[in-house]
């Protein structure tokens, strides 16, 4: 496992700061280190409440996602983990090896009297907890690569979704 702190890069909010970056090889329970470097980094940028730990969930299951559907759990194949914050925003951006696109998480949402029914399969409840922890998430895939960002605002205070 890998993390460093380079300064700075562009983004759509204007100058994005690199709090971190690190690289996880693709086995279960390496979603725990990424959380810890995630909770690091963002220990001074005034999340409130709740929100640092709906966050700290998000990353968990956005890079347990990354290893397995994406990486198919193969450690030779990292998940990388950037974090960075603007003036307004907070961004975590997970990256997997995937080739495959990713579910839409608006196309089906999780029904839970439609999973004990046996309608739904039991699984599929990922992206749509991802979704609902941050305040916003993008879903991004190319032929090799698939990224999922999550985004806090830093300013709105803690929310109570």
């Amino acid at each position: 496992m890998t993390a460093s702190k380079p300064s700075g890069s562009t983004g759509r909010n204007g100058t994005w700061h690199v709090l971190a970056e690190l690289s996880v090889p693709s086995e279960p329970g390496n979603e725990r280190h990424a959380t810890e470097v995630v909770v690091s980094a963002i220990k001074d940028v005034g999340l409130e409440g709740q929100r640092p730990e709906r966050l700290k969930t998000a990353v968990a299951e956005a890079t347990m996602n990354a290893m397995e559907h994406g990486n198919k759990y193969k450690p030779e194949m990292p998940v990388k983990i950037q974090v960075l914050s603007s003036e307004t925003d907070l961004s975590v951006r997970i990256t997997d090896q995937g080739g495959s696109p990713v579910p839409d998480p608006d196309k089906e949402a999780p029904d839970l009297e439609a999973k004990l029914e046996g309608l739904q399969t039991p699984r599929g409840w990922g992206l749509f907890l991802i979704k609902n922890m941050v305040d916003e998430m993008h879903v991004t895939s190319d032929e090799s690569h698939h990224t999922i960002e999550v985004v806090m605002h830093l300013e709105g205070g803690d929310d109570a979704r």
